[in-house]
Parts: structure tokens; sequence; C-alpha cells
């Protein structure tokens, strides 16, 4: 009975901790600007505390991402069309990468700090390797495709953080243009792949 009280506490400052992020990255023009010590001042606990949840900043902005991507995540796995798994492969692939670009379009300045925050390749990171992987898996059952991987990594690539930050924010493409943008995109390079029949 005693251990279960530490893991309350744990599990409440984790959620103070994540709403308090949350709230500083909306507010801040930029992600540089949220420091640790701004986050665990925000959720009234000590940074030590941030430290050992979250062992450092890009661990808090996994943790963080992964919170607001959940209910994606959740659509994906096993919800309806046009994101669950029952939906034909040329409708799904344009609808997860509609998902994609609007995840990050909703959470530009968090899309940012993360692609270019962290250490090492950003194709490595668990985020990315989870798109890649699904948006590879879908495209192999795209009838006549051919070289999945590649194909997935160049979608991907239309929704990286950084472009989507300079076309919404520097050329000043209204959300919906640049859905239609990427659908029309994705439309030419599926339409590369011959249709059974």
């Amino acid at each position: 009975m005693p251990e279960r009280k530490p893991r309350k506490d744990a599990a409440r400052n984790r959620e103070a901790v994540l709403a308090a992020a949350d709230a500083l990255f909306a507010r801040r023009e930029s992600p540089e600007d949220v420091t640790m010590a701004d986050v665990a001042a925000a959720a009234g606990v000590g940074k030590g505390t941030l430290f050992r949840a979250f062992g450092d900043r890009a661990g808090l902005l996994r943790a963080l991402y992964e919170a607001r991507m959940d209910p994606i995540r959740q659509a994906v796995e096993a919800g309806p069309p046009p994101l669950g798994p029952a939906t034909p492969p040329r409708d799904r692939v344009p609808a997860l990468l509609d998902a994609v670009l609007c995840f990050k379009l909703d959470n530009r300045r968090l899309a940012l700090a993360l692609e270019e925050g962290g250490s090492g390749s950003p194709y490595r990171a668990e985020h990315y390797e989870r798109w890649h992987g699904l948006l590879r898996a879908v495209l192999e059952q795209v009838p006549g495709s051919t070289d999945s991987g590649f194909t997935a990594h160049a979608l991907l690539a239309a929704t990286r953080a950084d472009l989507v930050e300079h076309l919404a924010g520097e050329e000043h493409i209204p959300r919906e243009a640049m859905r239609a943008q990427l659908a029309n995109f994705v439309t030419g390079v599926l339409a590369s792949s011959p249709r059974k029949g």
C-alpha cells in the first residue's frame, strides 16, 4: 500500500508537467524559448522531478508529442476509414499523410522543436520510424507499387516540420490549400502505380 502513493504522485506530476509544457509551447514564439526550468516552475515541480520523469528536454518533447498524437494513433490502429486498417490502400495513404500534415499544422512549434532538437538522424526517431513503417506497409498493398520504402520517405518529406513551418509561416499558404496541394502530390505518386483491372 505505501508504494501506491509515489506512483500516483508520479502520474500526477507527469500530467502536470505535460500540461505545463503544452501551454508553454503554445504561447512561446520559438520552441527554443521553453526551458526545463520554465516547465518545472509552471508545473509546480522541482527540476529533479522533471529530469527523473523525462530524462532531458528531448525526452519531454517526445512525451508531449506522443500524448498529443495518441488519438491519431488509435484511429490508425483500430479506427474506421479513412485512417483505420479497413481502408483501401489508395484511399488510406492520402488520409494518413493528411493526418500527419494536420497534426504538424496544429502543433507547429512542438513538431519543429522535436525534429530540430534531437541528436542524431531524425529518420531514426521513433515517431518517424513508426510513420515510415506504416506508410511502407500500406504502399506495399497498392497493386504494382515498387520501392515502397523510398516512396514512404519521399511522401513523409512533404510533411517535415521545417517545410510545414516554411509554407505556413513564411509563404503564408492557408491550411486548406496546403492540404489540397499535398493530396494532389500524393495522388500523383500513387497514379504512377498501375491499378488492377
